[in-house]
């Protein structure tokens, strides 16, 4: 180690296509880095960027491959993976376990899909296809790629949680409780991992930018919250990520955590995660429901239901 982070050996990692990547495959290769949910536009494709940039021999997946041409371009190792098929994560550690060697220094899960709906208004088979992915693909990447990390002697696993596994966001009740039970999961992992020298980072960003498009925020039609669909549309969508930190800034803060020889176990960074951990931490169970409801127009519903209320009465 070097001033508390890895010290890189080697040569810059080799250029490489989809389907014909090589790697040097011997004692001075530089570190290797698995990046899964790395389409361009996201933080999975900015941590390939520069973790590359760094001099790591970075292999990036993601569900299409024409999301990642960026990163081909550069010379990054680029394969197609769907984190939820266990036949294309089996796939996916033959072809990582070719190229290194059999050893894999940083596994980032990174891949993760929201789901924007309020309780009363979600699709259970929706909702348990966000657990398979937000949840049950980190287990199952953690078990197929255990036995490549054990081989690297040093490794590191990181896990991407969210802010609002700790901040009960509205209309996102899947998604945040998917993130916290992946906080609950890298817990138990950091500790059970410990005697082989494998290090869980949890990370916990709050806002940032993002190029990918979310398509789906909408109030259903029919819903009980149709009366604030328009605070909705503007506080949920429009407005949601005023003040958001750059992609690019909160990459390399994460990227320096990561590579320190002793990372936080969790990691907070990004627009208001340091006030979200504050409350978390000090204000009690209910120190978000006045700020949240009067956000996302929950106290305004509020008021609407009592002024009918007062109107049938009167």
């Amino acid at each position: 180690m070097m001033g508390g982070k890895w010290e890189l050996t080697g040569h810059s990692p080799p250029s490489s296509t989809p389907s014909t990547t090589t790697s040097p495959n011997h004692p001075m290769s530089p570190k290797s880095i698995l990046i899964t949910g790395s389409s361009a536009g996201g933080l999975g494709g900015e941590l390939a960027k520069q973790f590359h940039a760094r001099g790591f021999f970075v292999i990036a997946t993601a569900r299409n491959l024409d999301s990642m041409q960026e990163l081909t371009a550069l010379g990054i190792t680029t394969l197609q993976q769907d984190v939820i098929d266990e036949k294309s994560i089996q796939v996916i550690k033959a072809k990582v376990t070719e190229l290194t060697d059999g050893k894999l220094d940083i596994l980032i899960n990174n891949a993760g899909v929201s789901y924007p709906y309020a309780a009363a208004d979600i699709s259970l088979q929706t909702a348990r296809a966000v657990y398979e992915v937000n949840l049950f693909s980190v287990m199952a990447m953690v078990q197929a790629f255990l036995p490549l990390l054990i081989a690297s002697g040093d490794a590191r696993i990181v896990n991407m949680g969210s802010t609002a596994a700790v901040a009960p966001v509205p209309f996102g009740c899947v998604y945040n409780s998917s993130k916290a039970a992946l906080h609950s999961y890298s817990d138990t992992l950091r500790i059970e991992l410990a005697p082989f020298n494998i290090k869980v980072i949890t990370i916990v960003p709050g806002l940032f930018t993002s190029n990918l498009t979310k398509p789906w925020h909408r109030v259903p039609e029919g819903s009980i919250y149709t009366p604030i669909a328009q605070q909705y549309k503007e506080r949920r969508i429009e407005k949601f990520t005023d003040g958001a930190m750059p992609r690019d800034e909160i990459t390399r803060n994460i990227i320096d955590q990561v590579l320190k020889s002793s990372p936080r176990a969790w990691y907070w960074d990004g627009t208001n995660s340091w006030l979200i951990w504050f409350l978390g931490t000090f204000g009690g169970r209910k120190a978000f429901d006045g700020i949240l409801s009067r956000k996302f127009g929950l106290a305004d519903l509020a008021q609407i239901r009592q002024a009918e209320q007062t109107k049938r009465s009167a």
